[in-house]
């Protein structure tokens, strides 16, 4: 047989093996995984399934805390019941049944050593050997804890703040929440019962502006429902700053209330503060308050330097200020003006709002009551006949007038402002009403004596229009752009 062939054989072989075990193992029930925490208790289930005629015999429990090394820890047999060799498990474990069939155990006062793996193994026939394990995992919940950490204003990086999640298991990520520029960074020490411990620390250049910041140390641990914060304000020590407020320029000879007051920046609290002048004592008509100065009235005495001095732990702070005096107070300018402005402006835009909705309101009534311009375009007055309908028409003895409605305001002014073109007697195709609102323009001599001549004072024969159509007749050739002149008649 070549070499390749026996390999072949023991793969298959091996696989057989394998296969057969997987199949013992799975007959042997036990759960895979466990948690469980100090000085608690656990319980290690194990039961043979599917027994059949496979004789079981005796079963063991066995410790495995690293790969390879096992101890018997429990032993059940059905003629001479349980035994427990391994001293460390003594008094702490027992078996829940006490039966082959189920030899499951329960481990009290639970140690972080006793970690590891737990294998069940039945003794059958004949099939030999079948196990199976579960691991033991234990948990450690961390003693969390973080503080801010007191350093002095400085130009060098220091450790601002420290988190800590000690003896924890599994470890601890402990994280950072700020908007202080720095950088942190980590450390992990096992302990000898199997927790972790892990320590950060922030590290930042403080100055005084960052004292008082807020900055959040964040643990998660598996242990935990939910990540701890801890909030925390920085501490950065400083001596004082000093400024002296309440100065107005305008200390004038007889002024009564004038005040400065000392006002101190520092970490830790100022511990004393001291007012003096630059030439030397202080003026009598001055009195000090604690962090105010007082001058009772305002004379040459005032007219000098003071000076304001504070002191803390950490060092000390002055501040100087010249005072000047003057014979008149500076006027003082009023801010009544913006006032008064606003005032006007206001009213001047409520009065134009209410003329708005006055017009508005007069618009609308105007609308109801129709009183508005004509919505559409009347038709224009009718024209007037030609001059030969006028000398032809037939008038009445009495005097004929034709009345027309007079227009309204809108209407005139729309006939004003939007004729096309004026109306004229030389229309003469126009058989329309006459013009001038049908006043005649000649008499038919209807009722009067018959007129005479002036140069002979005769009588002259009345006067006979002639007929319609041979004066249409006689001006039907005519072009009507030859003349504007009507012919000649008579009166």
């Amino acid at each position: 047989m070549s070499d390749f062939a026996m390999i072949n054989c023991c793969l298959i072989l091996g696989a057989c093996l394998l296969s057969s075990q997987a199949v013992w193992s799975q007959r042997v029930r036990v759960e895979p995984e466990v948690t469980a925490y100090p000085n608690g208790s656990v319980n290690l289930r194990c039961q043979f399934t599917n027994s059949g005629t496979t004789k079981l015999t005796q079963v063991s429990w066995m410790f495995e805390r690293t790969e390879g090394d096992r101890q018997n820890i429990a032993v059940f047999h059905p003629l001479y019941g349980a035994s427990f060799p391994n001293k460390d498990f003594e008094r702490r474990v027992s078996f829940t049944q006490g039966t082959l069939e189920n030899p499951s155990i329960k481990i009290d006062k639970l140690r972080m050593d006793d970690a590891g793996r737990y294998i069940c193994e039945y003794a059958t026939y004949p099939s030999g050997n079948e196990q199976g394990w579960t691991t033991l995992i234990m948990l450690a919940k961390p003693k969390n804890s973080a503080s801010a950490i007191p350093v002095r204003a400085g130009s060098s990086e220091v450790v601002v703040a420290s988190c800590e999640a000690a003896q924890g298991k599994p470890e601890a990520t402990i994280s950072w929440i700020t908007t202080i520029a720095g950088r942190y960074n980590h450390t992990s020490v096992p302990e000898r019962d199997g927790t972790v411990t892990v320590k950060s620390e922030y590290r930042m250049i403080p100055t005084p502006a960052e004292n008082g910041k807020e900055i959040t140390c964040v643990v998660n641990q598996r242990t935990q429902t939910e990540p701890r914060a801890f909030p925390l304000k920085l501490v950065v020590e400083y001596p004082p700053t000093v400024t002296i407020e309440g100065y107005d320029y305008n200390w004038y000879m007889g002024r009564t209330d004038a005040v400065l007051t000392c006002q101190a920046d520092a970490n830790p609290a100022p511990t004393e503060v001291t007012w003096k002048v630059s030439s030397g004592q202080l003026p009598p008509s001055v009195r000090v308050d604690h962090y105010r100065l007082l001058v009772r009235k305002v004379d040459e005495t005032v007219n000098t330097t003071f000076v304001c001095e504070v002191k803390n732990s950490l060092g000390s702070g002055k501040k100087e200020l010249a005072a000047t005096v003057i014979d008149q107070p500076v006027p003082q300018h009023s801010n009544a003006g913006p006032v008064v402005g606003g005032i006007i402006a206001t009213i001047i835009i409520l009065c134009l709002i209410g003329a708005g909705l006055a017009m508005y309101q007069k618009h609308r009534q105007s609308m109801e009551n129709g009183e508005g311009p004509p919505k559409h375009k009347p038709p224009p007055p009718m024209k007037s006949g030609s001059s030969t309908e006028m000398l032809n028409k037939p008038q009445d003895k009495t005097t004929a007038i034709t009345e027309t409605q007079p227009l309204s305001n809108y209407e005139r002014h729309y006939y004003e402002t939007n004729s096309a073109e004026p109306v004229t007697d030389l229309d003469d195709d126009n058989t329309g009403p006459p013009a001038n609102g049908g006043t005649p323009t000649v008499w038919d001599g209807s009722g009067h004596p018959p007129e005479k001549d002036e140069m002979t004072d005769e009588a002259l024969p009345p006067y006979a229009p002639a007929d319609q159509n041979d004066v249409e007749a006689n001006y039907a050739n005519v072009a009507r752009e030859e003349s504007f002149v009507s012919k000649p008649m008579l009166v």
